[in-house]
């Protein structure tokens, strides 16, 4: 059974960063593109950023492209994301997912930000922008 672990959430002033990271469970990682998701109370799920299998391709909704970074480790199994410049509208729970197909790599719009695409995810870490 897959198993995705998400952690680095916490509480951060306006104008801060912090840095995301997710575990996945087994070394199936380096076959697949992963995804970043967050949801905010009251509001439906969010497209946050994606990148392929390879690391060699990535996508941003506009609104954090600038200042959020995708990037994977495979000899640790973990995707990271890199949050910078951070903003109060950025306070969600943030949550890494599996895209479904193995071996992905184009990484384009509207499927890689469409989260039924995505077959497991993680428990979510919650990020607080805040003075």
């Amino acid at each position: 059974q897959v198993q995705l672990a998400e952690s680095g959430g916490g509480l951060v002033q306006p104008g801060g960063s912090l840095r995301l990271s997710c575990a996945f469970s087994d070394n199936t990682f380096k076959m697949y593109g992963m995804g970043w998701f967050r949801q905010a109370p009251g509001k439906e799920r969010e497209f946050v950023a994606a990148i392929n299998w390879r690391g060699t391709s990535t996508l941003y909704p506009d609104s954090v492209k600038g200042r959020f970074t995708i990037s994977r480790d495979h000899a640790a199994n973990t995707v990271h994301l890199q949050m910078n410049s951070l903003k109060p509208e950025d306070t969600a729970v943030y949550y890494c997912a599996r895209h479904q197909v193995p071996f992905r790599t184009l990484v384009s719009f509207p499927e890689w930000d469409s989260g039924p695409k995505y077959d497991y995810w993680g428990q979510g870490t919650q990020v607080i922008v805040s003075s």
